[in-house]
């Protein structure tokens, strides 16, 4: 069985988090320079069975797509065409950010810790992915 991998993709910085094997839990993997994702990405499908790739699609309050998406959809091109075995599916990713703030918070982290970009895009890329495996258990996707 593989894993469901998502990414929520940045300009700077690409956070990613992975199901288990049993695609039960989300767990936040790392953050990695959004230059070297492709290279990251390649390495760790060596090592893990990855089945789908889960993308952050970034929207605007009336659901059409943010400014971002411009740096978005290059890269979803890039992932089909260097990853054509695997498929992507694009989940909402408004709010991720406030909910990683909030969930660092909630977990007590000091404010150094909370200003860490990385730590936060990783938190995103959790978030996305719950949100997508909520979304499977309800029957929305």
């Amino acid at each position: 069985m593989g894993r469901i991998l998502a990414i929520d993709y940045g300009q700077k910085r690409v956070g990613l988090a992975v199901t288990d094997p049993l695609k039960i839990i989300a767990n936040g993997l790392t953050t990695v320079p959004s230059g070297q994702i492709f290279k990251f990405l390649a390495d760790y499908i060596q090592k893990e069975e990855v089945e789908l790739f889960v993308v952050g699609h970034p929207r605007q309050m009336n659901y059409e797509d943010s400014a971002s998406m411009r740096l978005i959809e290059p890269f979803v091109r890039g992932l089909k065409n260097k990853f054509p075995q695997i498929p992507v599916k694009m989940v909402d990713e408004r709010f991720t950010s406030v909910l990683a703030h909030q969930a660092m918070l909630d977990g007590g982290l000091k404010k150094k810790a909370r200003q860490n970009k990385a730590l936060v895009d990783e938190i995103s890329a959790t978030i996305i992915l719950q949100s997508y495996m909520e979304s499977l258990r309800n029957g929305s996707f």
